[in-house]
């Protein structure tokens, strides 16, 4: 988990052009919301869709469990991990 994890890292920093920041800057446990990394709603949008091209995951505008799947990198590396397809 922890190599997923350093991928979404990535992802989130070449996604959303995060200059100054490395993935061992992130804290996988941290929120990366208002705290954090400070990410917005339009950030989430850009990020669920770098994750669905990616690892081909489905992310339903519409959920209440997004907000849980977006909670930390730890938090989507589980999510992926369980809705990836092959």
């Amino acid at each position: 988990m922890q190599a997923l994890e350093q991928e979404i890292k990535k992802l989130v920093i070449e996604t959303l052009n995060l200059e100054d920041i490395q993935p061992d800057d992130i804290d996988p446990a941290a929120p990366l919301f208002v705290e954090g990394l400070g990410l917005d709603s339009i950030d989430a949008l850009e990020l669920g869709l770098a994750l669905q091209k990616t690892y081909g995951v489905v992310l339903a505008s519409d959920s209440k469990e997004n907000r849980r799947h977006f909670a930390s990198v730890r938090a989507l590396a589980g999510f992926v991990s369980a809705h990836r397809k092959s």
